[in-house]
């Protein structure tokens, strides 16, 4: 404060000087025109130099707020240091403020770009738009959701997603909605609303339920396959048995007391052909323990490559007898999943053996087999045959329990590799076209 002092009193000393100069020069009788004008000149710029010198504070302080407003915190203030203690301190608190808005902005664009890689890589859906039908945020699950590839008004889904578009025009906060995609996709619908500068904002969130539908049908079958295994069993046990002592009664008594040799024949074989069809029962129902009482999975890292050459090694000489040619593709090589490597290579040699009945008929058997990483990083394992097809009747019925095409065939393959898939957090699905063969496709 001392060198703002002493700058400000030496400049009201030369602008009196200057005035009682020029007060001088106005009192002569004939004053020097020129002379006048110049200390006029002089007393201007003394006087003007002491007005900024003076309020260089304001000036100072219109600059921070400035900068404050226009979030430019590149300035720094040093400029006048040299005029005290006072204005060091000042300027040192006014690099400092902006320092600490420089640093809350980086926090500030951190955190947002936090949260904007979060929701573009969460599962579920997410639409924002205010008011006009404008949408703020889409994020990449909602756009593969729907099958589109950018959103910037509410009505661009008028004409793909009609209903939907309706839906999410009339959504009630807190309302949940169930809303079926073009391709059968299964999505649930709930919004929420927040108000931002004074308008209102419409959080929707698109969550795909088809895996959650499959797993409380898979339960549904579960549940109906136990109490059928359980009653056919107390049924079909004590029948064994009664048989059992019908025989020993035939062989023990009967036929050492009867002359009708042919009617104890009769009556043997019809307890044979009984108990043999009562066991085939009992055996039938329990082919399907492992549908209702599957073991969890025993998760570690399996290479991708090495997986599916152990299958097709199995499986090796069922392909060769059977004329097919078959290819496989890991990219990349190293592709690795995280499951139980026993129960996968179940799953796929299903498929596979399936694949190979579907091209038995064709003259040229071909079955090829491709895993690769998504693009929201899970990997998916395809089987492609090129088969006559599934007719699509039966297309939406074949992960059902004991539903087959086959002759031969219980049925239970694909339920239990799609409940397989479902303990691994993935899923199981299928795309097949009448004529053009049939691709089912782990995906994990």
């Amino acid at each position: 404060m001392k060198h703002f002092s002493i700058g400000l009193l030496w400049r009201v000393l030369l602008l009196v000087l200057a005035g009682l100069g020029l007060g001088y020069l106005l009192s002569q009788p004939v004053p020097n025109g020129m002379l006048v004008m110049m200390m006029m000149i002089l007393v201007f710029f003394l006087g003007n130099g002491l007005y900024r010198y003076v309020t260089s504070f304001n000036r100072k302080f219109v600059r921070f707020l400035e900068s404050v407003r226009y979030s430019d915190f590149t300035i720094k203030f040093r400029s006048d240091n040299a005029m005290g203690d006072t204005f060091q301190e000042l300027n040192q608190q006014f690099n400092e403020v902006l320092m600490a808005f420089r640093q809350a902005r980086a926090e500030k664009e951190a955190n947002l770009h936090y949260l904007n890689t979060i929701v573009q890589h969460i599962g579920t859906g997410l639409i924002t738009f205010d008011a006009d039908g404008k949408v703020n945020l889409v994020n990449s699950a909602a756009l593969r959701m729907l099958e589109i590839y950018r959103l910037r008004q509410l009505s661009d889904l008028e004409e793909t997603h009609p209903r939907l578009y309706d839906l999410l025009s009339q959504l009630e906060t807190g309302v949940r909605e169930l809303y079926q995609t073009p391709n059968d996709q299964p999505l649930a619908i709930q919004a929420t609303a927040i108000q931002m500068r004074g308008s209102w904002v419409r959080i929707v969130a698109l969550q795909n339920i088809g895996t959650e539908l499959q797993q409380k049908e898979v339960e549904a079958w579960q549940n109906l396959t136990r109490v059928l295994r359980h009653e056919i069993m107390n049924s079909m046990t004590p029948i064994v048995s009664l048989v059992g002592t019908m025989r020993l009664i035939v062989d023990e008594d009967i036929e050492k007391t009867t002359t009708n040799q042919e009617a104890v024949e009769d009556l043997k074989e019809a307890l044979q052909t009984l108990e043999k069809r009562s066991q085939g029962m009992m055996k039938f129902v329990n082919a399907y323990r492992d549908f209702t009482t599957l073991p969890k999975p025993n998760m570690r890292t399996i290479p991708v490559q090495e997986l599916i050459q152990e299958v097709l090694q199995l499986l090796q000489a069922d392909l060769t007898a059977a004329g097919v040619l078959w290819k496989s593709e890991v990219l990349p090589e190293n592709l690795v999943l995280v499951g139980d490597a026993d129960q996968l290579q179940q799953v796929l040699i299903n498929l596979i053996k399936n694949a190979l009945e579907a091209v038995r008929e064709q003259a040229h058997r071909l079955i090829d087999i491709q895993a690769f990483l998504t693009d929201n990083q899970k990997v998916s394992i395809s089987i492609r045959d090129n088969g006559y097809g599934i007719e699509p009747e039966a297309l939406e019925k074949i992960f059902i329990p004991f539903y087959t095409t086959k002759k031969t065939g219980s049925g239970i393959g694909l339920s239990l590799s799609r409940q397989i898939l479902q303990q691994h957090n993935g899923n199981l699905v299928v795309s097949s076209e009448v004529g053009n063969g049939t691709v089912f496709s782990l995906i994990l």
